[in-house]
């Protein structure tokens, strides 16, 4: 009998896999943190004979590398992927023997990248889950535009070939168990659901039910922007990344942190934003620890820029760094918790912000002149609905755009308040007079902020 663990990152919106028979497993999409892979193992009592990526990841760092060393695994890479470090490459159709009647096929299906391949678990011979990687997702599909612009149209074509050869393949009742689709920026879409089988996405996911001229064209329509960090992705994860180092940082002084801010090197305030508004160090910007922290924080830091990282405790700490790791901020300069007073030191003063409603937006507007709104959601939100009259600058165009935004008080937003208080946090960091919005979007259409006909 064979079982199946899922490892769930939800700060990148990805998902890991160990399939396991009654002595052996094989660990699909390894995250790079992989002592958890290795506990999953451990519980089960079984070894890890396997690892096995679906393609070079562009939005995380693998930890395939180092879990096939640590364990002896055979690490199955595909064949087309331009790899440096030692792998067992694998084509369509190639199969290894995880655990008595447990097997693992290779099933060519490029689209998200060039080499993309899924794995098909059989037990018995008989397919049982199918491991997608960025292929066919829960209601979508993998990004095509993330390895060359030039192939995008190409790759998207491919995506829809690669749908229809999983599906023609494999009975209605296999388990579809992408990587990507969770929140992840490599998926064109937002899983609409936790579990999927392929007859669910027969019926429902475009790539199977548009014929492939119009699921391209409404596939490249929906490409929403590609965070920075991605180049740094790919070329890291084909030399090998080095294992990691989760120990605790230096410590960080008030004396210290000074001098970092000074340096023009960031200091990141991982608590939430609430405690962040009621004091914090000047010039320090605030990335919540829960949440999206790896993706937009390394959206945002200039690659390779020293961090040093505040924390309310060193659980929030511990957990920042586990994040960060998975995307390449390997080492923190240094860190501090606890009590944020202590982090400026004696006669150093904290500074404050506010966080308010939408409906405080409203009554603000109406008795003021000075408000200028400023909305941090991405291109594709703003065209479902606006504030009216707001300014607009999505989050990670902030950095390089500060003197763009008008004179006056600014109150900015996103949809829920997570991107809006890093966005005030950048602008307070710079000298302005900042209010977060800490409200969902929806609030703004009941407060009267939306206009009926939204434009961009």
């Amino acid at each position: 009998m064979f079982a199946v663990d899922t490892l769930e990152f939800p700060g990148l919106g990805n998902r890991s896999y160990l399939a396991a028979g009654p002595r052996s497993a094989v660990a699909i999409d390894p995250p790079r943190d992989v002592d958890q892979v290795i506990v999953a193992a451990a519980r089960r009592g079984v070894r890890i004979a396997y690892v096995a990526e679906t393609h070079v990841h562009n939005d995380y760092l693998s930890g395939g590398l180092e879990l096939a060393r640590l364990t002896g695994a055979r690490y199955l890479v595909p064949a087309g992927a331009a790899v440096s470090f030692p792998h067992t490459p694998v084509a369509d159709g190639d199969a290894v023997t995880v655990d008595e009647d447990l097997a693992l096929r290779a099933l060519a299906t490029p689209g998200h990248t060039p080499h993309h391949t899924a794995y098909v678990l059989t037990e018995g011979g008989r397919a049982v889950a199918a491991f997608t990687g960025g292929s066919l997702l829960i209601g979508a599909v993998g990004r095509p535009d993330l390895v060359e612009p030039r192939l995008t149209e190409r790759l998207a074509r491919a995506q829809h070939a690669s749908a229809h050869r999983l599906a023609d393949a494999l009975d209605d009742a296999v388990r579809l168990l992408p990587t990507h689709g969770f929140g992840s920026f490599c998926a064109s879409g937002r899983a609409p659901g936790e579990e999927t089988t392929v007859g669910a996405e027969r019926a429902g996911n475009a790539a199977l039910t548009k014929d492939v001229d119009a699921f391209v064209t409404e596939l490249l329509a929906g490409l929403d922007d590609v965070p920075a960090y991605y180049a740094h992705m790919g070329p890291a994860n084909a030399a090998g990344p080095a294992p990691v180092d989760l120990t605790p940082p230096e410590p960080a002084t008030a004396e210290g942190i000074a001098a970092r801010l000074a340096a023009g090197e960031w200091v990141v305030d991982l608590r939430h934003r609430v405690a962040f508004a009621a004091g914090h160090v000047p010039g320090s910007v605030n990335f919540e620890a829960e949440g999206s922290l790896a993706t937009y924080l390394a959206w945002l830091l200039p690659w390779r820029r020293p961090v040093t990282l505040l924390a309310a405790s060193a659980g929030q700490l511990a957990h920042a760094q586990r994040e960060l790791v998975r995307v390449g901020i390997d080492r923190p300069a240094a860190a501090a918790t606890g009590d944020p007073r202590s982090w400026v030191g004696p006669g150093g003063r904290l500074a404050a912000g506010g966080c308010a409603t939408f409906a405080d937006l409203a009554g603000a507007r109406a008795g003021r002149d000075d408000v200028v709104v400023l909305d941090v959601r991405r291109a594709a939100e703003r065209r479902a609905g606006r504030v009216e009259a707001s300014v607009h600058i999505p989050v990670h165009e902030l950095r390089d755009r500060v003197r763009e935004v008008p004179d006056g008080v600014v109150w900015v937003h996103c949809a829920s308040g997570t991107r809006a208080t890093i966005g005030a946090s950048l602008l307070d960091a710079a000298g302005r007079d900042v209010v977060v919005v800490d409200d969902g979007f929806a609030a703004a259409e009941q407060a009267g902020l939306v206009p009926l006909r939204p434009s961009s």
